[in-house]
């Protein structure tokens, strides 16, 4: 009964430990804490929209990536050096400067009435939502793969 107690014990222990070192830490920063290229971004795409807030997300390792908030409500997340990595109108156009423009001419010529709402870089694709709920998706080229239901 006492090894079972003492195994308990330790498995107990040793879950905290580790849910201590996997949760991430999130830390409201300034806009101007961003990095650089972030700054940049912001400053270029989203030009006259002031950030509401930005959250610096932290794991063990360094930090994860960066999350902005704009004043009219969408959202831009950066990777660790600044590097857009989603955008997120929500419901409304995105500035289409960063998008790459084999997928803005794509859905102009394919869906001629709606516009981009959201965009996600992953490391082999883009994911894009049309302002009519469709998804599609791109390849690191900006491709059309195909729709995504």
């Amino acid at each position: 009964m006492k090894n079972v107690k003492k195994i308990t014990g330790a498995f107990i222990l040793f879950f905290m430990l580790m849910g201590g070192f996997v949760s991430a830490q999130d830390r409201a920063i300034s806009a101007s804490q961003l990095p650089k290229a972030a700054k940049t971004f912001l400053t270029v795409h989203f030009k006259g929209i002031p950030v509401s807030s930005a959250i610096e997300d932290r794991e063990i390792y360094g930090i994860d990536d960066y999350k902005v908030y704009l004043n009219n409500g969408m959202k831009i997340e950066f990777d660790s050096n600044g590097n857009w990595k989603e955008a997120d109108g929500k419901h409304q156009k995105l500035p289409y400067g960063f998008i790459p423009a084999s997928i803005r001419n794509y859905t102009a010529r394919n869906f001629p009435n709606t516009y981009i709402v959201k965009i996600e870089k992953e490391r082999w694709s883009y994911k894009t939502e049309l302002s009519n709920g469709l998804e599609l998706e791109f390849d690191r080229k900006g491709n059309f793969k195909r729709i995504d239901d």
